[in-house]
């Protein structure tokens, strides 16, 4: 049974160090890095995403199954959701800040190393797609706010109003009582990260968001930073994280992945390892995120810090929503 990534995210804290990769683990869980990963697969094509994604993965996967690269994969799965009004994550529909305006984040990196941003978008259906565009038709790595939307623009996207009567309702209700807070609750955020590995042997990801629902205006999460939310690196393997971005910030948590998996760690156990380093100086059963990493040779692995982290796997023809069996709670 799939649990709604709306059920994800329960309390919050926004205080966490980064330590040195191979600092030993604060031994809440002891971590075999050469143990055998229980997610091994041979080779791709391979896609994983953050929460059920089975309708963006059926966008992407006919691509990946034809050749495409994984670049082209990951941008076709971000722009499912990002498009769908019923999806309050992002995009069309995303939930807005606590001045009622939809500020959108997103990233998107290939097997060459290079990456691209937005930070603070609003009026633009598709982050994931003006990220690339930051990629390929310029000398910079990230755009932010009347920038990037002045950028998105004149690349031939269209202004649109983001915010749904839905979206709408739900945060004249929240302004009625809530007192602003910078905190993550179950009904105000997630990311979706996805990465993937093609038939020529190729990884890249992308990530995209709407942010910490009421969020103050002008804060941005982990999702756009290339390190954090996500890190492709084509020589060992791509990581994504989902949750409280500040906490995945102050980690490095998808570029923490990566390098651990560089130095022996299977991508299982690089996974249980960056949750670790989250929780060596927090109560970690006071917030929540969660991680995915694929490795060069299609192995993957999942890991949160609470119950409830599920994702999309499609291997071997076949997509499948997986409730993370491994949590640090």
């Amino acid at each position: 049974m799939s649990i709604n990534r709306r059920l994800f995210l329960q309390k919050s804290s926004l205080s966490a160090l980064f330590s040195g990769l191979l600092v030993p683990s604060s031994g809440q869980l002891s971590i075999d890095k050469k143990k055998k990963n229980p997610n091994s697969l041979v080779g791709g094509p391979v896609l994983l995403s953050t929460w059920k994604q089975l309708k963006a993965h059926a966008a992407a996967t006919p691509l990946l199954d034809s050749g495409a690269s994984a670049l082209d994969a990951v941008e076709a799965c971000a722009r499912v959701p990002e498009a769908d009004p019923d999806d309050m994550s992002v995009g069309y529909g995303g939930l807005p800040d606590r001045d009622g305006r939809v500020t959108l984040d997103a990233c998107i990196m290939d097997h060459n190393g290079n990456a691209g941003a937005v930070t603070y978008l609003e009026h633009i259906m598709h982050p994931v797609s003006v990220a690339r565009a930051v990629m390929e038709k310029t000398p910079h790595v990230m755009l932010s706010g009347e920038g990037a939307l002045r950028f998105a623009l004149e690349s031939g996207f269209q202004k649109e109003n983001l915010l749904t009567e839905k979206a709408e309702k739900a945060w004249r209700e929240w302004l009625k009582t809530a007192e602003y807070k910078p905190k993550v609750n179950i009904e105000r955020h997630d990311t979706i990260g996805t990465v993937a590995l093609d038939k020529a042997g190729n990884l890249s990801g992308a990530c995209t968001t709407s942010g910490l629902s009421y969020k103050m205006n002008g804060r941005v999460g982990d999702s756009p930073i290339i390190g954090a939310g996500l890190y492709v690196d084509n020589e060992i393997g791509a990581a994504c994280a989902t949750g409280l971005g500040e906490l995945v910030m102050k980690t490095l948590g998808a570029f923490l992945i990566v390098e651990l998996m560089r130095q022996g760690y299977s991508p299982q156990a690089a996974c249980e390892e960056a949750a670790q380093r989250i929780i060596k100086k927090q109560n970690y059963k006071e917030f929540q995120v969660g991680f995915l990493a694929l490795s060069k040779k299609g192995e993957h692995g999942a890991y949160s810090l609470q119950k409830g982290f599920n994702y999309t796997l499609y291997q071997k023809s076949k997509n499948q929503v997986i409730e993370a069996s491994s949590f640090l709670q």
